[in-house]
């Protein structure tokens, strides 16, 4: 009889305490809901990053759609930009997730959706891995939902739609498969997963590092666990047959890039271990997890207390994920460092392809880490006042990351339709009256990504690789302003990703407003290679005083209530 009430009274607890956990999941949801919201709300007026995405991916997309080469061979191009002489390898694969949607949906709603349906996955990813795996505890509730939406709400780079958001799922998943659970659903999900994030800026370093665990694993039991090691490599085949195009043109293209010439390791020791804890503290611009103000003091608290109580032993996964965090930083400092250079000169791969980026995995260390340290504050203090603690911490890092938005952060920045300015742009291209392909423009004080938005030809460029001949045939018409300035030449010739119109009175400055004051005294251009190249026509934020110096001729200044820009259309003689 007393057994029977004490399953009963033990069933109603659990009942409760599963009520409560969906309540704060269904507050999860709701809060990420608002978060994702104006961009469908906003549309065009909605504000996004620029950096490596308005300035690059989006336009990208667009491009490609309007090229036809969606699903262009191997060996096709995208004709609108330098000539003709961009691969189609240089643009995401046709079987990604975020490509469909921008395929399918206006550009600003695909954008929103990717950012729900990458929240989304990270959130459940990193709910279910702490459940099943990490904060197992009924009564802990709060503290999964808690640690699962701050990691949802980080500002990821988005273009990597789950590349690093994705990460606790895929961790969820081969968990299952190492203990033997849940098995179809986890095999569902590293089929699926890398249709919505990337190898080459993302699980690249998660899968190695996968490997690495599976290694360590059989040297310590010495027993191989080949179901594990099996489902690593199928999840990396998917990625390459996704990726087949950039893993084509990384491994089998005879062609130099850009890339040939990429001269990164410059840092000296001192440079070095600098970085090592600004890296650690701060964290990379691509994978910002904004935990210095809340999540490390935590942790430093709790790791002090652990180590005073000599608990390491029974915290095994709290210091080694400590651990986790600062090595990361160390490997991506210590990429950058000087003593690199003789190995990367005699190992090419070392240079085209960034080995530093083991930083990716730092949000789900982190978080992973926030949740365990919330974990150890809960068992310590025992007591139910100071468990209100754990949801003032959460609340806390809500907090921090609320002015991230991107409808906050960069409200001072142009929004979608502004940046693109298509009305204004329609206005230049009818002014010049001639089909698109029959012309080409550069760009100056402005990124060449919103010519090629709007259609336009371009002779400038950003993107990730292009053959280095026309790096170098380019940088004839920029000779005499990058001797000017030493930053922009190392800038251009060490990396030359951006393949731009540099002007040394601009510098690395691409956003000049109708209501900025700037103007170009003293260009100096090869205009006649500029021509050579078909270069016809030169679209500057900034008046040029000098223009026909540079036998420049003003046409016409644009200038739309709508656009950020005012546009100086310059003809080239």
């Amino acid at each position: 009889m007393n057994k029977g009430i004490e399953v009963i009274m033990g069933r109603s607890r659990l009942i409760g305490l599963w009520k409560n956990e969906k309540m704060y999941i269904t507050l999860a949801l709701l809060i990420i809901a608002l978060w994702v919201a104006p961009y469908f709300i906003l549309g065009e007026q909605a504000h996004m990053r620029v950096l490596d995405n308005m300035d690059s991916n989006i336009a990208w997309y667009k491009v490609l759609m309007d090229s036809g080469q969606l699903f262009g061979s191997i060996d096709a191009n995208i004709p609108q930009i330098i000539n003709g002489q961009l691969s189609r390898n240089a643009i995401y694969s046709e079987f990604y997730g975020i490509v469909q949607l921008f395929h399918f949906f206006p550009a600003e709603t695909a954008y929103g959706l990717n950012q729900a349906i990458s929240r989304l996955l990270a959130f459940w990813g990193m709910y279910l891995v702490l459940k099943r795996y990490v904060v197992k505890d009924e009564n802990q509730g709060i503290i999964r939902v808690g640690a699962a939406v701050t990691f949802a709400l980080t500002p990821f780079w988005a273009n990597g739609m789950a590349s690093t958001l994705g990460m606790p799922f895929a961790l969820w998943a081969f968990l299952n498969i190492y203990n033997r659970r849940q098995l179809r659903r986890s095999v569902l999900t590293l089929t699926l997963l890398p249709f919505y994030s990337t190898f080459m800026l993302g699980f690249f370093f998660f899968l190695s590092a996968m490997g690495v665990f599976w290694l360590v694993d059989v040297i310590r039991t010495k027993k191989p666990q080949w179901r594990l090691f099996f489902s690593i490599a199928y999840m990396t085949l998917i990625y390459l047959l996704i990726e087949y195009r950039q893993f084509v043109s990384l491994i089998f293209s005879t062609e130099k890039t850009n890339r040939s010439e990429f001269l990164e390791s410059k840092n000296s020791l001192v440079a070095t271990i600098r970085l090592i804890f600004k890296n650690y503290v701060v964290g990379h611009y691509q994978d910002p997890t904004l935990y210095q103000y809340i999540i490390l003091p935590l942790s430093l608290i709790v790791l002090v207390i652990v180590l005073v109580q000599k608990r390491w032993k029974q915290e095994k996964l709290f210091i080694g994920l400590h651990l986790a965090n600062f090595l990361l930083s160390v490997w991506y400092a210590f990429w950058w460092y000087e003593g690199w250079v003789p190995l990367k000169q005699k190992i090419s791969i070392l240079n085209t392809f960034n080995f530093s980026r083991y930083h990716y995995l730092h949000p789900m260390v982190i978080y992973i880490l926030f949740a365990v340290s919330m974990q150890i504050v809960w068992r310590l203090v025992g007591k139910k006042r100071w468990r209100l603690l754990i949801g003032m911490l959460v609340v806390l890092q809500l907090a921090v990351l609320i002015p991230s938005n991107e409808q906050i952060y960069y409200r001072n920045s142009p929004s979608f339709g502004q940046f693109y300015a298509v009305k204004e742009f329609d206005a230049i291209k009818k002014f010049i009256g001639k089909p698109v392909q029959d012309y080409r423009v550069v760009s100056i004080g402005l990124h060449p990504a919103i010519a090629q938005y709007n259609g336009m030809y371009t002779l400038d460029t950003y993107n990730n690789f292009y053959p280095l001949s026309y790096k170098h045939q380019f940088r004839e018409i920029i000779a005499s302003e990058l001797a000017k300035s030493k930053s922009l030449q190392t800038y251009f010739d060490d990396w030359g990703g951006r393949l731009y119109v540099f002007s040394s009175e601009l510098g690395q400055h691409y956003q000049f407003s109708k209501h900025s004051k700037k103007v170009i005294t003293h260009l100096e251009l090869k205009t006649a290679v500029l021509k050579q190249m078909g270069g016809d026509y030169v679209l500057s934020s900034v008046p040029i005083l000098n223009a026909a110096e540079n036998q420049l001729e003003l046409q016409k200044v644009f200038d739309s209530k709508d656009a950020y820009w005012r546009i100086y259309l310059y003809k080239v003689k």
